[in-house]
């Protein structure tokens, strides 16, 4: 079966562009279209996508608080459904709050459109799409701008070893299990444990999270080396 996709933007131009590069891939269909973020909650739960590209900013209901009602309503319902979150990022301070809400990850609007088709294979898949150089900018920039919009429970960074920080810190610099394999000298698979574990202590759903979280408990800072 194609991957289902539901695309949410108020620039119809925009939309037809994003639409005739999906429809050109066989394993990929467009459902549906919505100009901000009341249609698109509607449309989630007319069409059960599997995927929505998501803009943020919209008219009227804006892109994360539309992602954060969809995957709300999705878990309450029991419906798999991905947001991936679409942004000119010199422009989009807020998406680390859409990520908060549970947005799978984010492309920029003038994404390759093979980099689209396959952002969306994986999203749809269940992973995260942590793209290292765009989310080290974002959050480089934004990451000491940003406070969160509602208050958060305290974290116990304690009840990670010394090696899962470190593979936490790491993470959040945009480093891919083979890279943190080969910087901590240790197998991919032993990298891979370390995550789920991370994820599993801290209640984190996704990598994406996990490169939030390291930023707001201060084990990563914006501007830092990952060296």
């Amino acid at each position: 079966m194609p991957i289902s996709v539901l695309l949410v933007d108020d620039q119809p131009l925009l939309r037809t562009g994003f639409r005739l590069i999906l429809e050109s891939e066989p394993e990929v269909s467009v459902v549906g279209e919505a100009a901000d973020g009341r249609a698109a909650v509607a449309a989630a739960k007319r069409l059960l996508p599997d995927v929505v590209l998501m803009d943020i900013r919209m008219p009227g209901k804006d892109g994360i608080d539309a992602t954060r009602e969809i995957l709300a309503w999705a878990a309450d319902a029991g419906q798999q459904v991905r947001v991936l979150v679409l942004t000119t990022f010199d422009l989009d301070e807020y998406v680390v709050e859409a990520l908060r809400a549970g947005a799978s990850g984010f492309l920029l609007k003038d994404v390759p459109p093979d980099e689209l088709v396959g952002a969306i294979r994986v999203v749809s898949e269940g992973a995260a799409i942590v793209a290292p150089t765009i989310t080290r900018r974002l959050l480089d920039r934004f990451g000491d701008k940003l406070p969160s919009t509602r208050e958060r429970p305290p974290t116990r960074l304690d009840i990670l070893t010394e090696r899962e920080r470190e593979v936490l810190r790491l993470l959040a610099r945009g480093l891919s299990n083979a890279e943190i394999a080969r910087r901590l000298v240790v197998s991919e698979t032993t990298v891979k444990t370390h995550v789920g574990n991370v994820l599993t202590k801290l209640g984190l759903r996704d990598r994406v999270q996990a490169v939030v979280h390291a930023y707001e408990t201060g084990i990563v800072r914006p501007g830092e080396s990952d060296d």
